[in-house]
This record gives structure tokens, sequence and C-alpha cells, in this order.
């Protein structure tokens, strides 16, 4: 049974790897790890990406996104539209070199009290300042996109954007997972790998993005990490009418900054230990033994392993950008070998080819891929640029 989340279908391509590496071994079964998602991090606690890079129209403000509770099919837009009011989604930020969080950017939701209207958002930056926003309204019973609703604080210039989307995550599960089952019945199929589909073409997700200046987030250096995190209070109050009367303080349910590190490499009964850990715990070697393990599982070599060590624990699972890199894209038909590349592993940008990128590095630097190489539907060219949520009838049939 394949994962709703996007981060965690990482693990269907890592296990292809361990197929191609070891098939010809008869005598060893190909086993994948389990797919389900820690008991802490379900619904709208449960992050599907997290994005970080320079906006390509404008390097002097950087992008940072969060997409949650995806696999929305469009009929459902409108009951599943709305954001949850006990949740702070926060964006960590690393700016000094290290691995412990400097600075945080908190976005909570009013209530939602009607399906025709947006609810409320607060957005808490540092330093101590704060604005507010609306969210994009999802309509299921529109006959064309809903045009975004982006908010710009007049004092920070930071732009704001929350609503449903189209997923940007691409990648062919089915493909994969027929591979995979080729390989341990004995005879490996490798014409499952070219239907190269995208499993989340015509799917929907959460977004909340927003476009801050540098200026607010850089530290003494130039590289800014950011750390995607989802927090509940400990203890809720309600009364009778379902209103919050009391909250106890905040506790983390789940993170993401690189993708198919907590998903391939944190075996199934340290996820929530994992998810509720802080990036310091990653550099103080928590999980090291973990990560190395199953990485050697995967036939990845010391030196690959190093560098995604350096990605992902010696200074906490982190998407790092450098700023010093003028980005002028959002990685569409890029990928890591392309010249001048400045995607992932450097921050994520929306297009880029993820799950290639990390199948180089997994496959010590050999190319291996999805044939998956873009997304569904075209990005948008202006902020927040994912493209707008599909509408009943307009997705694709896989």
């Amino acid at each position: 049974m394949f994962r709703t989340k996007s981060k965690q279908l990482f693990l269907v391509a890592l296990t292809l790897l361990l197929a191609v590496t070891s098939f010809m071994v008869p005598s060893q079964r190909i086993n994948a790890a389990d797919h389900n998602e820690a008991t802490l991090a379900e619904g709208p606690v449960d992050i599907g990406d997290t994005y970080a890079f320079l906006d390509p129209n404008d390097n002097s403000k950087m992008v940072l996104a969060l997409s949650i509770e995806g696999f929305i099919v469009p009929s459902e837009l409108g009951n599943r539209g709305f954001f949850a009011e006990d949740v702070t989604y926060r964006f960590e930020v690393e700016n000094t070199g290290d691995a412990k969080a400097d600075l945080n950017i908190d976005v909570t939701f009013s209530k939602q009290t009607s399906r025709s209207e947006p609810q409320t958002a607060t957005i808490k930056l540092p330093g101590g300042k704060s604005f507010t926003a609306k969210t994009t309204v999802a309509n299921e019973r529109a006959t064309g996109p809903v045009p975004f609703t982006v908010t710009t604080d007049p004092t920070t210039k930071v732009d704001f954007f929350a609503g449903m989307c189209d997923d940007p995550f691409y990648f062919d599960i089915i493909g994969f997972n027929r591979f995979a089952a080729s390989v341990r019945a004995g005879s490996p199929d490798a014409n499952a790998l070219k239907r190269g589909r995208d499993s989340f073409a015509g799917y929907n997700i959460h977004m909340i993005a927003l476009d801050v200046p540098v200026s607010l987030l850089k530290g003494a250096g130039n590289v800014i990490g950011v750390n995607g995190v989802t927090l509940v209070p400990k203890k809720i109050v309600r009364d009778s009418t379902g209103q919050v009367k009391a909250k106890g303080g905040l506790i983390q349910v789940d993170r993401m900054a690189t993708p198919a590190i907590n998903t391939v490499t944190i075996p199934y009964s340290r996820k929530n230990e994992y998810n509720l850990a802080a990036t310091t715990d990653d550099a103080a070697g928590k999980f090291a033994n973990d990560i190395i393990a199953s990485l050697k599982a995967l036939g990845t070599n010391d030196a690959n392993i190093n560098i995604l060590a350096g990605v992902a624990v010696l200074k906490g699972d982190i998407l790092r950008v450098d700023i010093t890199k003028k980005n002028t894209s959002l990685g569409e038909g890029e990928n890591v070998t392309t010249p001048n590349y400045t995607g992932f592993p450097n921050g994520r940008r929306f297009g880029d080819d993820s799950v290639d990128t990390v199948l180089f590095f997994v496959a010590n630097q050999n190319k291996l891929t999805d044939n998956v190489n873009k997304n569904d539907v075209p990005l948008q060219k202006t902020f927040p640029f994912v493209a707008p949520a599909h509408q009943d009838g307009s997705q694709t049939q896989n």
C-alpha cells in the first residue's frame, strides 16, 4: 500500500535501486520497508514536501513553501479545502552554519466558518513582526481555475499564499512498484519503467507559501537553511460547541526538509521519534547509524554516503540555499548534471526532479531515472508559482 504523502514515495524509488544492484543474486529477497507514516503525523499535520529557493524573478527574495495533506481529488475541494485551526505551520530558519534554528516563521489559521468564505491566516515573522492574510477558497463547483489570493504585507514586503493547488511533486509510483515486483519474481522487466506516468497527475494539495526578502532571513553568512515542521498543542480544552477554551504548550509532530531521509533511512519503529526530534539531534548522531545502514543496504558507497550525510546529517536535516548562486528558473527540465544547476540539494524548487537527484547520489552518481521528468501541468511564472487546483473532470486518468 503506497502512502498518500509525496515525501514517502521516495522509498519505492530507492527500492528500485536495491533491486538493480542485487537482482543478479538469485537467493536474495528484496524487501521494502514499511510505507506508512508515523502514527503522530497524519491528516492536517502531515507535511508532503518543503521547498526553499531564491525567487527566479527577484533573487533578493526567497520562496519558502510547505505542502500538506495531499492526494485530494478535485471533487473534494470544497470539503477539504481548509487549514486546521489547531496546527502551527512553522518554517525554521538556520543562518549561522550550525544545526540549530535561529529564526522561526509561524503560520496559523482561524476557524473555518463557511465553505465559501476564506480563513484568516496569521503570519508571525522574525523580530516580532506579523500580519494577516486571507486564504484562497477552494471551489469544486468552479468551471475553471480559481484565482489565487496573494497578500503582500506593506511593512515587510513579504508575499503570502495559502490554499489548494496542483501538487507539484511528480513520480511514477506504479512503474517502480511493477518493476520491483518483477525483480522479486526473478524476472526483472525493465519495460515497467518506460511508462513514465506521473502518479500525482490531477491531484491537489494544501500549500502555504511565502516570498520573503532575504534580508529578513540572512545571518552573517551566505547560506540560509530551512526546515518545515508542524506543531499542535499538547492539550486542548473545548466547550460543548467546540470552541477552544484553553491550550497547552506546542509539541512538534512532523518535520520535513531533505527528501527521502526520514522516509527511506529511518526505521518505522523510530519514525515518531524522528518526527519529534530536533535538527540538533541529527547533528549529534542520534539517527546516524540507521541512515548509514539503510544506504549501505542500497549499495551506496562511502563517498556518496558522505555527500548525503553532509546534506542531511552533519548539520541537521535542513534544506540549505546558497544565496550567492543566482537562480533564474523553477528547475523544470533540469537535473543535477545540468550546467550551472542551482536546484536541489541547493534548496529545492517546485520544478526540481528530486527523485532523480536522490537516485543519482544513492546510485553512486550513475544516472537512474523514473522517466517522469516534469509536472503534469506547467508551473506559473509568478508567485506562488504552483499551478491552480484541478477542477472536477480535469484530472488525468493514469
